[in-house]
């Protein structure tokens, strides 16, 4: 079979033109990237930047980087943050590409544990409106059916730019809302006519399940001591059949459940915890992240919202608990540095951004504003992809906004079967988190990480991918 996929790619490529003698690509490429402010080192690898066909008029920009070992035979991995409406560059200059930003937002310094240090990695700015991506047409209305149409669309459209990495090895991977990214547009690529070499994907601290993700964050705040008996004692009673997760229904119509769940909303997103990671404090002055902070909280409690605002006595007694009040929206996370490095006139032109494009923000308020969500949960997908693609699922244990239970138990309600119970495993002689295998699946924990576990534990979270790529012993 591995036979074959090269002939086709082989075939493919010389119907779009190419030679196959090497995987670099040529130095007439319009999109390489041969100056970058900021970086006092020269580089081991060749990087491009530029825009990718979608539909109609709209233009995605990737920033694509080469392995620093083989570039020839290494994987080729696409990344997507989430939001929807976020950047993948934040994911690229904060969690696993090849440099960051300093806190100056002038210079740049070695990210030792880059992904593209094992593989190719291609980031793309998705959907049309967020980062440097643009529609001509200015419209940014848009939903998931769309999104993963138009990102299979710059997908090809890469490939033929690129058309010597068909041969690669392709993995879709992405955090957050790419839970629903990722599995979307991994289909339409098994089932696509472009010969893509696609041999599975993988999903960080991401939206799977609505209903496993707000009926799990109950039990994640009970049992890290956010809330205590008096309120316990209520959810159970109200929204439950008996002490067991799968006896709770914690998006129940009982108006008592509703407003006892609304308590648990207020104290996880409202009190100024860091709901990316609960053990750090949030960072102060950092407006830029406020926005990102808006999206995702959409996502922690979707029934409860959509029956109602956190009941006003529920902020009621919150209130009486904090001697400072409520912190609304607070921001945690500091993207100040990478917003002003990629708003720098120089950058843009080293990135080839026309003029004509809007300054570059971590989330887009036009984009996630007009957002259209089709779906709860990823059940079907998963299902159709895993008989014919390996998946990776891994969490930050500390994070709030799409919190490890429920990936967990989303996991476990594929039914697939196990292949290798649940252990620990280790990074520099350390527990560095747990892993359960199935058929075709891997669930990981990473200890100690937050929502953005290439920020947090950039060490354990290269690892983790390096051997699950390559199929080897965590």
């Amino acid at each position: 079979m591995k036979c074959c996929h090269q002939v086709v790619a082989q075939v493919a490529c010389l119907v779009l033109g190419c030679v196959m003698l090497t995987a670099t690509a040529t130095k007439e490429n319009p999109d390489e990237v041969t100056r970058l402010p900021g970086l006092p080192y020269k580089l081991n690898f060749r990087h491009y930047s530029g825009y990718l066909k979608a539909s109609g008029t709209k233009r995605l920009h990737y920033w694509f980087v080469e392995s620093q070992d083989n570039p020839q035979h290494d994987p080729l991995l696409l990344w997507m943050n989430g939001g929807p409406g976020c950047s993948s560059l934040d994911g690229f200059l904060s969690e696993l590409g090849p440099f960051y930003v300093r806190d100056n937002g002038r210079d740049l310094y070695l990210n030792t544990y880059s992904w593209n240090t094992i593989a190719n990695v291609l980031f793309l700015e998705a959907p049309a409106g967020v980062g440097f991506s643009y529609s001509e047409d200015g419209r940014y209305g848009t939903d998931d059916d769309t999104v993963s149409m138009d990102n299979y669309l710059a997908l090809q459209d890469f490939f033929s730019k690129y058309p010597q990495f068909l041969a690669n090895d392709f993995y879709v991977t992405g955090e957050s809302y790419g839970g629903i990214y990722v599995p979307t547009l991994s289909l339409r690529v098994l089932n696509g006519t472009t010969p893509i070499r696609l041999k599975g994907f993988a999903v960080g601290n991401g939206l799977t399940s609505y209903a496993e993700l707000q009926n799990s964050i109950v039990f994640f705040a009970y049992y890290h001591g956010l809330f205590g008996e008096t309120l316990w004692h209520d959810l159970l009673a109200n929204c439950c059949k008996g002490p067991g997760a799968n006896e709770c229904d914690f998006q129940s119509s009982n108006p008592d459940c509703t407003n006892n769940v609304g308590m648990v909303e207020v104290i996880v997103t409202m009190i100024g915890l860091n709901v990316y990671s609960l053990y750090q404090d949030c960072a102060t002055g950092a407006s830029a992240q406020s926005l990102r902070y808006q999206f995702d909280m959409q996502h922690v409690f979707p029934a409860l919202r959509n029956k109602s605002q956190a009941d006003n006595e529920a902020i009621r007694i919150i209130k009486n608990m904090s001697d400072d009040g409520l912190s609304m929206n607070p921001p945690c996370i500091d993207a100040s540095a990478v917003t002003t490095w990629l708003n720098r006139s120089d950058v843009r032109e080293a990135l080839h951004i026309p003029a004509s494009v809007q300054p570059w923000e971590l989330c887009s308020q036009e984009v996630g504003s007009q957002y259209k969500t089709l779906y709860k949960s990823m059940m079907k997908q998963y299902q159709q992809l895993l008989p014919h693609v390996r998946a990776l699922v891994y969490n930050g244990d500390t994070d709030m906004a799409c919190n490890f239970l429920g990936d967990e138990w989303f996991v476990e309600s594929l039914k697939r079967k196990v292949t290798s119970a649940r252990q620990p495993w280790k990074f520099n002689h350390q527990v560095a988190g747990f892993v359960k295998q199935f058929e075709n699946i891997d669930f990981v924990t990473i200890k100690g990480a937050g929502h953005m576990v290439p920020q947090f534990k950039p060490g354990q979270a290269l690892k983790m991918i390096k051997s699950w790529l390559n199929q080897e012993p965590y």
